[in-house]
């Protein structure tokens, strides 16, 4: 099947700081080179310096004028993600765009943070939930805009408000659904606090569709050896052009990230046949996505637990 091009137009960001999450490899250093091409000064936190130090030569060597910076950030630590903020903080300039894109999939076992959160719970939600309270104040300077990638798994499942940790009996899959609903429902509630309280920032929430990212590669750091077979699958489906490749799956995150046209508070997606490929634009929230009652309760676990407070 021939793919179609797809591509999104971005503004001049020269002059901006963006920060973006995951963008060592895969979706988030294609979408961090386009930031890059556009004229964004990069800050890149991550935790495997090497792959860092290859991202960033990536990048330089796609725009040789990029201004790109590494930071260390282990999101499996609240005190990594609080020494990330502490240091950008001494730095004081203005944040104008987040992406918080970075995330961990389906460990073949029950592993968990440095903070003995479930992996999955602790750093795909958890971590950036902590490291958007942390840059509150740069985020406020800059009005930024505020984008938070889920995924796919987050059209059905919920909240296991009985055992948020899984600690009792251990489902991989519905454990990385939680965190992705988890963070959609606090990002929408993210929005709502913000336009309350004028806070002067703005969130929305995109999702890839499906790719053959590096989520389930090998990833010796979340117990897994080898390829999982959903990866395979997904690969094959890409070839084909029935999914989208990890050029196409960041271009919702990107058009919610710095699109004049996107919106805060909407959620943004690939619009081909189920939502799993093709070019972005914005998509109804998914069933779990839409209680405004689960979003406050998540809300409030999630200061709780990260010990992070927001404006009042």
């Amino acid at each position: 099947m021939a793919r179609t091009t797809l591509d999104v137009t971005v503004p001049d960001l020269t002059g901006k700081v963006a920060v973006v999450t995951g963008a060592s490899d895969g979706m988030g250093l294609h979408l961090a080179t386009r930031l890059a091409g556009a004229g964004a000064e990069l800050i890149l936190p991550v935790r495997n310096r090497g792959k860092g130090e290859a991202a960033l030569a990536t990048i330089r060597e796609r725009h040789p004028r990029a201004v790109v910076s590494l930071r260390d950030l282990d999101l499996a630590s609240l005190d990594s993600v609080a020494a990330f903020g502490a240091a950008l903080h001494d730095e004081g300039r203005p944040i104008h765009f987040l992406i918080n894109n970075a995330g961990v999939m389906r460990p073949p076992t029950h592993l968990t943070t440095a903070d003995g959160f479930e992996l999955q719970w602790g750093t795909n939600h958890l971590a950036h939930v902590a490291l958007t309270g942390h840059l509150m104040p740069l985020l406020r300077a800059g009005r930024a805009r505020v984008t938070s990638q889920l995924s796919v798994a987050a059209r059905q499942g919920g909240i296991n408000w009985d055992d948020l940790n899984w600690d009792r009996e251990y489902d991989t899959m519905r454990a990385y659904a939680q965190s992705k609903i988890a963070f959609g429902l606090w990002a929408q509630e993210l929005q709502r606090r913000s336009a309350a309280g004028n806070w002067g920032i703005t969130s929305n929430i995109s999702h890839p569709g499906l790719a053959p990212t590096n989520l389930l590669a090998a990833r010796p750091e979340v117990g897994r050896t080898q390829h999982h077979m959903g990866r395979r699958i997904i690969g094959a489906l890409s070839r084909v052009g029935l999914t989208g490749t990890p050029e196409t799956a960041m271009l919702p995150a990107l058009y919610a990230a710095v699109s004049p046209d996107a919106k805060p508070g909407r959620f943004y997606g690939p619009q081909g046949p189920g939502n799993v490929g093709g070019g972005p634009g914005e998509q109804q929230p998914w069933p779990p996505l839409r209680s405004v009652d689960e979003a406050v309760r998540v809300w409030e676990v999630s200061e709780k637990l990260t010990h992070v407070t927001f404006p009042a």
